[in-house]
């Protein structure tokens, strides 16, 4: 961002990238858009609510009392007639939007001082002859550790900012961490959950972000 935070982040994992939206804030913490080119995707509100959320078989797109607006099914991945899916475009802040058009057509942009940045990443899924779906691509071990010591990182940060905002009190060192990376912290305990990994690591990974 112009204020110097970091803004959007390419993690290339062993099969699939991952695109991380950042909040423009000092902290840079707060994630509001997970983009990965298996077709998973999701976009939080500000307030860390789920927005928009897709998948292989198609996506939703939910208002900031968690109504669901739309929801949509991608073109040939089911029989029958579709309704052609209107684009969609939302400002996750003043700099970075995402303009969905189709399943292959997810852009994340990026604008700042007359300049842009595009990122495609959307994908294509082939649907079998018999019409099944594959099944969904999971994170692996090396991204899920990767997202963990992120938040552990960063856990870490806002405790050394608590010892020099309070250097003379003790309060600190008991002070609860902040929401959004309490909530970034259970989503990632989520993925552990659906992830194809050994009960050893995911006991490694839970210990990490709740220490």
């Amino acid at each position: 961002y112009p204020s110097g935070n970091v803004a959007i982040i390419i993690i290339r994992g062993r099969d699939q990238l991952i695109c991380i939206v950042q909040e423009d804030e000092l902290r840079t913490t707060k994630i509001r858009a997970l983009f990965q080119s298996d077709g998973r995707s999701t976009c939080y509100y500000p307030n860390g609510d789920e927005w928009i959320n897709m998948s292989i078989q198609g996506g939703q797109y939910l208002d900031q009392a968690g109504n669901r607006v739309r929801r949509w099914m991608w073109p040939d991945l089911s029989p029958g007639p579709h309704v052609p899916l209107s684009p969609i475009f939302i400002s996750l802040n003043r700099h970075v939007g995402v303009r969905i058009l189709a399943q292959d057509k997810i852009f994340v942009s990026f604008l700042a001082k007359g300049r842009q940045a595009k990122f495609n990443m959307g994908s294509k899924v082939q649907v079998s002859a018999a019409s099944q779906l594959p099944p969904p691509a999971r994170l692996g071990e090396d991204e899920l550790l990767l997202l963990a010591f992120r938040v552990r990182i960063l856990q870490l940060f806002d405790r050394m900012r608590g010892c020099i905002n309070f250097p003379s009190s003790e309060q600190w060192n008991k002070m609860q961490p902040p929401l959004y990376l309490m909530t970034q912290a259970v989503k990632i305990l989520e993925l552990c959950m659906a992830a194809d990994i050994s009960d050893e690591l995911r006991s490694s990974i839970k210990a990490i972000v709740n220490t």
